[in-house]
């Protein structure tokens, strides 16, 4: 029996690559050129794999009991819980959940604000994006907020059915719902996990609350408090970012020390006219430098880099290994800014992740858990600091290190870092409770604010009623993206950033690190990128931090200053919501 398991995780590992490599062909299709066809043939793909996936999951069930090998028993559980969604085993409701999936991230990719009537200028995410992060004019960041948001209603009908097929796919394979499958996945049990990502919040919720209290006080300062009052939450379109989910472009309103040492990239880029290129060729000489392989030459012909003018696409960053050999891309809209230059180096990392497990089994070409592969790009874009970008040519000095500097550099940082926690926790939590059934489509909007609201104290700007569905406004919810790796992420980042801090041999506080082209800290790197998933993550932590569990204290240990430095601002304003 041991020999058979074997045999038939070998099959499995052979023919699940073959599936998914054409499902991620055809994916990849219709991400960068959005058509009836091309969802279509995408939906065709996945359900072929979703197919194969049910049916080998249904012959693993006879190894239950069985004692096998470490490898084969952890690649039979990889299998069954490594997946966003499982098919129903009726056929035709498997053919219908691919066919939902495939039309929901087709209309967000395609979605434009026409106007009320739907007769005006019509503007599409990313329009409406520069809107959100560049103005300062109330009216039209509603507008722009509203416009964006009116997308979900279209696909809220949709989302209702899925939900319906996600679940029963997920019971035909043993579990709950689909939020259990989710939760399942991370090496220990659904209610453990609930439990481990509120022992982290909890790490960090302090920070964020004073932070919240702080850039409150800004946009009073900017607005008023009829529009940003005392003691409530903040209107979500006022704060630079579509889903309020980070609030880096407010930092002008909120900027500790204006004019100290202020590092305007955004502006760097324009002015010295970086094109997409040359800011991704920036993204991979950091890797190159820690002693990491150059990208392949495919790359530079198969990514997507700019938005073509010719056709719709999703503009949404993300990095993809197309049939899972090294055939990296990434798939960006990408724009002379300073977010986008980080995102390039975010997405690399996945890439380089890729690379790294390319020659696993297929079960294990993954990261230890996904929070691991968000975590790996971010970790080394904190590594993006002012010497980094003289260096590379976009600052001509690095500004004056002083108290002042330091505490607008950890603004900044926190605005991106810190802000995101509450945000990227609470999608999930919504989600797990729609499957679950305590949320129905009824309370859809209702209970999506009410979690965001006491999570983030962040509220809608304008009443919304039941035919808007604001969890549809955010990709990952019409595309299926479990959310909770972002949480871990943001945290992880910090500990791998640390444990690469000391690899390169930094010494002093860690904020002020920097490991760009330190060989050593490349190589512990390259080792826990080449494990893939083939040790519980517990082990690929341990080999790069010599840490087995996340922890958010890095995060603190890093961000320091600039807690002291706002617990001192807030003192005697009215915190909380």
């Amino acid at each position: 029996m041991p020999a058979e398991a074997r045999a038939f995780i070998q099959k499995v590992n052979q023919d699940l690559k073959a599936l998914s490599i054409k499902q991620s062909t055809a994916d990849w299709i219709k991400n960068t050129y959005i058509t009836e066809d091309t969802e279509r043939a995408s939906a065709w793909a996945n359900d072929d794999l979703l197919a194969a996936r049910g049916e080998f999951l249904e012959q693993a069930k006879r190894f239950d009991g069985v004692v096998l090998d470490p490898d084969t028993a952890r690649m039979i559980r990889l299998l069954r819980v490594n997946n966003s969604v499982l098919a129903p085993a009726d056929p035709t409701h498997r053919a219908e959940l691919t066919s939902i999936l495939a039309r929901m991230d087709g209309i967000y990719g395609a979605g434009k604000d026409c106007g009320p009537d739907g007769k005006g200028k019509c503007r599409d995410l990313e329009a409406l994006e520069k809107v959100l992060n560049r103005s300062r004019d109330p009216k039209a960041l509603l507008d722009a907020w509203t416009g964006w948001h009116a997308v979900g209603r279209q696909i809220r009908p949709l989302y209702e059915r899925f939900v319906v097929l996600a679940n029963e796919g997920a019971r035909d394979n043993g579990f709950a719902d689909v939020g259990a499958l989710w939760r399942s996945a991370y090496d220990m049990t659904p209610e453990e996990f609930e439990r481990e990502t509120e022992r982290i919040w909890a790490q960090v919720e302090p920070l964020y609350g004073d932070l919240h209290c702080y850039v409150r006080a800004g946009l009073q300062r900017k607005y008023g408090k009829t529009l940003v009052p005392d003691g409530k939450p903040i209107p979500a379109h006022l704060l630079g970012n579509m889903w309020a989910q980070e609030w880096t472009n407010i930092f002008p309103l909120v900027e500790p020390f204006p004019g100290v040492s202020s590092l305007d990239v955004t502006h760097q880029l324009e002015a010295r006219k970086w094109d997409a290129i040359r800011m991704v060729r920036l993204g991979e000489s950091f890797y190159t430098g820690l002693g990491l392989d150059p990208l392949p030459a495919t790359f530079w012909t198969r990514s997507q880099f700019t938005k073509p003018r010719d056709r719709e696409v999703v503009c949404h960053a993300s990095a993809w290994d197309v049939t899972y050999s090294s055939d990296l891309r990434i798939k960006m809209c990408i724009r002379p800014e300073e977010e986008d230059l980080i995102t390039i180096h975010h997405e690399l990392g996945h890439n380089y992740y890729q690379h790294a497990y390319v020659n696993q089994p297929f079960l294990y070409m993954d990261a230890a858990i996904d929070g691991f592969h968000e975590a790996v790009g971010d970790a080394l874009a904190l590594s993006v600091t002012p010497r980094y970008l003289v260096e590379a040519g976009l600052l001509d000095r690095v500004p004056p290190e002083n108290h002042k500097a330091l505490i607008n550099g950890q603004m900044k940082s926190a605005l991106e870092k810190v802000a995101f926690l509450p945000f990227s926790k609470s999608i999930d939590q919504w989600r797990w409770q729609v499957f679950a059934g305590k949320v129905t489509p009824a309370s859809y909007g209702s209970s999506w604010w009410a979690l965001r609201t006491k999570a983030q104290g962040v509220a809608p700007p304008v009443p919304r009623t039941k035919a808007d569905f604001d969890p549809g406004a955010k990709y990952h919810v019409p595309a299926n993206v479990p959310y909770t790796r972002y949480f871990l992420a943001r945290v992880l980042q910090f500990q791998f950033y640390r444990a690469l801090c000391k690899a390169a041999g930094h010494t002093g506080p860690l904020h002020s690190c920097t490991f760009a082209r330190s060989k050593e800290a490349g190589r512990r790197l390259q080792a826990m990128l080449a494990l893939g998933a083939s040790k519980p993550w517990p082990d690929a932590l341990e080999a790069l931090t010599g840490e087995r569990r996340i922890d958010a204290g890095a995060m603190l240990e890093y961000f320091a200053p600039l807690a002291g430095w706002l617990r001192e601002q807030n003192r005697g304003r009215t915190c909380g919501w």
